[in-house]
């Protein structure tokens, strides 16, 4: 059964006035029980509702993964990923409910994983992300989405398992990309100054 709070305790927890809850309970936007005296209380699953905490979800982590290319996936690094955070999870006995993959830039904004992991935190079905690095969710703008996250009660866990050349090796790429799209914009994909821009970029950040 429910456990049930006083008018004064719930409107401790939920940080309102008591007046504000006398009204919502006048508008039938929260339950109340009354005593036979007829005192409010309200029942604690109230309570969390208003708070957005859902238990059914509580316990309930997504792993998402990502590589920038095919390329990668072939040589087995979303495997790597994949098994790393798993392992994650075991050991802190986490419900892994959903494993997201994404085949996309990091730059891209219009990742399907991406889009259905936003889907999930919408609509309070998990608790917990898993990532391996900041960069697998995004290249820029991680403390917006963190932010975002949080405010539906999800944390983001990064765990620091992915190799560090690979994800070297993938910024060097997503730069590459950047640049061509510009000097594409600017010269026209099939220029000769496009291909002389692009080239000289490829060799200067390969030099290493």
């Amino acid at each position: 059964m429910d456990r049930l709070f006083t008018l004064k305790e719930a409107c401790r927890i939920l940080g309102i006035h008591p007046n504000t809850l006398r009204k919502w309970d006048r508008n039938g936007k929260i339950r109340v029980v009354r005593t036979i005296g007829g005192r409010r209380r309200i029942p604690e699953s109230e309570i969390k509702r208003l708070l957005g905490i859902n238990e059914s979800t509580n316990n309930n982590v997504a792993i998402y993964v990502r590589v920038s290319s095919y390329d990668q996936k072939k040589k087995g690094d979303l495997d790597r990923q994949k098994q790393s955070l798993l392992e994650y999870a075991k050991a802190k006995n986490y419900n892994v409910t959903t494993i997201i993959e994404d085949i996309a830039s990091g730059l891209n904004e219009n990742r399907k994983g991406l889009s259905k992991l936003f889907d999930l935190v919408n609509n309070r079905k998990i608790s917990v992300v898993i990532v391996s690095f900041k960069d697998r969710l995004t290249r820029f703008g991680f403390k917006y989405i963190e932010k975002y996250f949080s405010s539906y009660n999800v944390k983001i866990e990064i765990v620091n398992t992915d190799n560090e050349k690979d994800a070297y090796q993938e910024l060097v790429e997503d730069l590459i990309a950047i640049v061509s799209s510009f000097a594409g914009r600017l010269y026209g994909l099939r220029s000769h100054r496009y291909k002389k821009v692009v080239e000289g970029v490829k060799e200067l950040v390969t030099d290493n």
